[in-house]
């Protein structure tokens, strides 16, 4: 059943951003800023954490979980380093995914031939 649920809600994530795409004149990037923007702040009001633990993976891999680990990162860093922590924090908390992310999509620059879209 976590598996089903998971799906859903991740697959739900998924359709509503590409109803973004297709239905407004948003770019890919801004609705990216967008999704990371609200996970972050869903994470402030205290909604995310109830959601993603009822959801699962679901709501944790989307962008929208990317938003909750920055916020999350900035909060315990804050609590520890004081206003230091508010430029360190998001960064630590990140730093695997980012680094995995970079690391990775240089790799396929090797194995693919990446080029522009023609518009």
């Amino acid at each position: 059943m976590d598996f089903l649920k998971a799906f859903l809600v991740g697959g739900t994530i998924c359709a509503l951003v590409q109803l973004l795409m297709d239905r407004t004149k948003l770019m890919p990037g801004r609705i990216m800023v967008l999704l990371v923007c609200s996970g972050a702040v869903l994470s402030f009001l205290g909604l995310y954490g109830p959601f993603a633990r009822w959801a699962g993976t679901g709501a944790t891999v989307p962008l929208l979980g990317f938003g909750n680990l920055l916020f999350e990162g900035v909060r315990k860093s804050v609590d520890t380093d004081g206003v230091l922590g508010l430029f360190t924090g998001g960064l630590q908390a990140a730093a695997a995914g980012i680094s995995a992310a970079l690391i990775f999509g240089y790799l396929a620059s090797f194995i693919f031939e990446p080029k522009m879209k023609d518009q």
